[in-house]
This record gives structure tokens, C-alpha cells and sequence, in this order.
């Protein structure tokens, strides 16, 4: 299984995620405010900004989080849709700030 090693806000709702076999990028998490009570208090930015990494995913001081095979799932996506240079090659995500467990 992969876990997630940083993660990084870089606007409201999404955050710069990265696991520990090197896969990064940006997942967008404004789908899951509407998910239930456990989601809603995720809509307050500031909130959402405190966000944790606990068991190898990404977690809120409520309780929630979302499954690490999901935002891994994700962030393949997000990859493939994220922009390509006229190569095909994927332009590089910026550096992330805080790092835990990453190789």
C-alpha cells in the first residue's frame, strides 16, 4: 500500500499531496464538503487548512479522512489531467515545505 508522506495546502481545498514511492500531485478535495457531516465542517477554509497526516493519509482534527488507496487514485488522475509541456512531458509540480517518511 501506498501512504502518504507530505501533503502541502496550495489554495482552498486543494493540497499538494505526495506518497512514499515518489508519486505527487495535486488533489482537489471541494467534492467530498458535500459527502456528509463528517466532510462539512472541511467547507471553513481555516479548517480545512489543518489538516494531518495520520495512517498513511490525509486527516482533519473531526475525524475524517479519505481512504489512501482513493487519494491515490486520485492523484494519479489529477496527473494525467494536469497540464503537459508540447512533449507530453508533465510539467513539475513545485516543491513541497514539510516532509514526514518520504525516502
Amino acid at each position: 500500500m501506498n501512504d502518504v508522506c507530505q501533503a502541502r495546502l496550495l489554495r482552498d481545498y486543494v493540497l499538494l499531496v505526495e506518497f512514499d514511492n515518489g508519486l505527487k500531485g495535486e488533489v482537489d478535495f471541494s467534492p467530498y464538503l458535500s459527502r456528509g457531516p463528517v466532510f462539512a465542517p472541511l467547507a471553513d477554509p481555516s479548517f480545512f487548512a489543518r489538516f494531518t497526516i495520520e495512517g498513511g493519509t490525509v486527516a482533519w482534527p473531526n475525524g475524517a479522512d479519505i481512504a489512501p488507496e482513493r487519494l491515490y487514485e486520485m492523484t494519479k488522475a489529477a496527473n494525467k489531467a494536469r497540464q503537459t509541456d508540447a512533449g507530453g512531458t508533465l510539467l513539475p509540480i513545485s516543491a513541497p515545505v514539510a516532509r514526514r517518511g518520504c525516502a
